[in-house]
């Protein structure tokens, strides 16, 4: 049997790996770093051990379905902690006033607080959300649209006016619309970050996000997104998928197909269907000799019928391509490569009791916050940021009495401004000027804002990142901290699909492609691809 290779090791990489070998595929993945996880990142110092990557645990209906394909449950393999409250809101124009918690299946009376019999308005907003939600796991999210015959379908039918007007409407506007109160807006608008965009960009279809959290409710897996990690990697070890890390891809092999046309016309038409058909990979070890005797940095190709790119489609199509098959970095020049970001890992002594699990700190401005981030300007010196505190749910992310803080700064996608670094007893290893400039501001708005002015002078670790380290470490284009953004142009079946319609045997999987952002999307999109694999009749 010809092998499937799977390149990346993240999310969608583990899933997409582990549904093949379950289909009877004998596969190798192949991953760059040293552990798996891709995005997914993790850090520990002096006690402190940090998730720098995905943080909010939603759609669990989503992860305990891969789970369950893979013959266990999320159940079975998480200990899973429901949030209470959901997170915590410190609005720029209310810093005299408390923060404000959104807890789950109470949004209703948060509204009403903010905005006297606003709570019709929600309950309007969010069964809308979730009829919206159930349509698109019905019908877009586990599909990559081969065939659009099957979206006729009388529901969906019904619903395309409905679904156009979500299309064509930005999240801001439809939330506008509905909730004159800035605080409500910004709650509820507040979810196109997650997904590479602005609430001025992402369409309202994305709605739904606030059922998410505000109606299913926010969990945590004890242990951090890296224990996930950790439970996919063993599950897919076990359905006898081979991984190897510290393997570089350097080139994905296409033969070309055999051609002989009668006509310009024709040669055309042959070029837009298959231009050839994959044949391997090749990647270059790690520093060091592998367990079967490999030598140091040596290249060594894997034959494969299938391929599965699970890493940024960017770098897959435009460096792991061979030549004539590459596509040219004109095709992207108007895509949108969502926000990057600079992470900011701190270990704190001592408790802190003003901040939840998940804080989130709005801006009045936000048209200018996120005007300045989408046309690459330096940020303002106080900005909207996440920061996540898993200590207050997980003790065993910091020592006994101290907290972890994990500060996420969206960001233009901009490599230039470098990369991030460390301090800690015994290391002092400053990142670039910018990114610890960000970093800097960003724990001063955090003390000023949540009252804890001596937090920089509690502060024993300090890692951060920039858009370098992201680009770097997942190949990362420009620097994107999730991915392609989930603007109009790259939503839905208007996102690239999971199967390269030019070669044979190559496929997608991950935020690059459909669904798109995050690990529940990530997961679905391990699937459409199996789908894709079983329909192509690849042996």
């Amino acid at each position: 049997m010809t092998r499937t290779v799977v390149i990346g090791g993240g999310f969608a990489g583990l899933a997409t790996a582990g549904l093949l070998a379950r289909d009877g595929r004998s596969v190798t993945l192949l991953e760059q770093q040293d552990t798996v996880g891709g995005r997914s990142g993790r850090w520990s110092a002096e006690g402190f051990t940090f998730d720098t990557g995905p943080s909010w645990y939603l759609m669990p209906e989503v992860i305990d379905r891969w789970f369950t394909l893979m013959g266990t449950s999320a159940a079975e393999q998480l200990d899973l902690r429901r949030l209470d409250p959901g997170y915590r809101v410190f609005f720029e124009d209310h810093l005299t006033e408390p923060p404000t918690d959104v807890v789950t299946g109470h949004a209703q009376e948060l509204f009403d607080s903010l905005d006297p019999g606003s709570s019709s308005a929600l309950r309007a907003y969010l069964d809308s959300g979730a009829q919206v939600y159930e349509l698109a796991k019905k019908h877009f999210l586990y599909t990559d649209f081969a065939h659009p015959l099957d979206l006729v379908r009388p529901e969906v039918l019904r619903n395309l006016p409905r679904l156009a007007t979500l299309l064509g409407t930005s999240m801001k506007n439809y939330v506008a619309r509905r909730f004159p109160e800035p605080r409500q807006r910004q709650i509820l608008g507040y979810p196109a970050v997650f997904l590479g965009a602005s609430p001025g960009s992402a369409p309202a279809m994305y709605h739904l996000m606030s059922h998410l959290d505000l109606t299913d409710g926010v969990q945590y897996p004890m242990g951090g997104f890296a224990v996930m990690v950790d439970a996919m990697e063993r599950l897919v070890r076990a359905a006898g998928v081979e991984i190897v890390t510290g393997a570089t891809v350097t080139g994905i092999e296409v033969a070309p197909e055999p051609r002989s046309p009668r006509s310009r016309l024709a040669a055309a038409r042959a070029r837009r269907r298959t231009a050839g058909t994959v044949t391997g990979v090749t990647y270059r070890t790690a520093p060091g000799t592998d367990p079967d005797g490999v030598v140091a940095g040596a290249e060594v190709t894997v034959p494969a019928d299938v391929v599965v790119g699970a890493a940024d489609l960017h770098h897959l199509q435009t460096r792991l391509l061979p030549g004539p098959f590459r596509a040219p970095e004109s095709r992207w020049k108007r895509r949108d490569p969502g926000p990057s970001g600079v992470l900011v890992c701190l270990g704190v002594r001592g408790k802190l009791p003003q901040l939840a699990h998940h804080n989130l700190l709005f801006t009045a401005d936000w048209d200018e916050n996120f005007g300045r981030i989408e046309s690459g300007a330096d940020l303002a010196e106080e900005t909207s940021i996440y920061v996540s505190m898993t200590s207050a749910t997980d003790p065993g992310t910091a020592p006994e009495g101290d907290e972890n803080l994990f500060i996420l700064v969206p960001s233009p996608a901009a490599l230039e401004w470098g990369h991030g670094g460390t301090t800690a007893p015994g290391v002092d290893e400053p990142g670039s000027a910018q990114v610890e400039r960000v970093a800097d501001a960003a724990i001063a708005q955090l003390a000023r804002w949540a009252d804890i002015p001596d937090l920089a002078s509690r502060i024993v670790v300090r890692r951060t990142y920039g858009p370098e380290d992201f680009a770097v470490a997942v190949n990362a284009w420009r620097g994107s901290l999730l991915g392609p953004g989930h603007v109009l142009t790259q939503s839905a079946m208007f996102r690239p699909g999971v199967t390269d319609r030019g070669i044979r045997g190559l496929f997608y999987a991950g935020s690059s492609v459909r669904p798109g952002i995050g690990v529940p999307m990530c997961l679905i999109s391990s699937e459409v691809v199996r789908d894709a694999v079983r329909e192509s009749g690849a042996r």
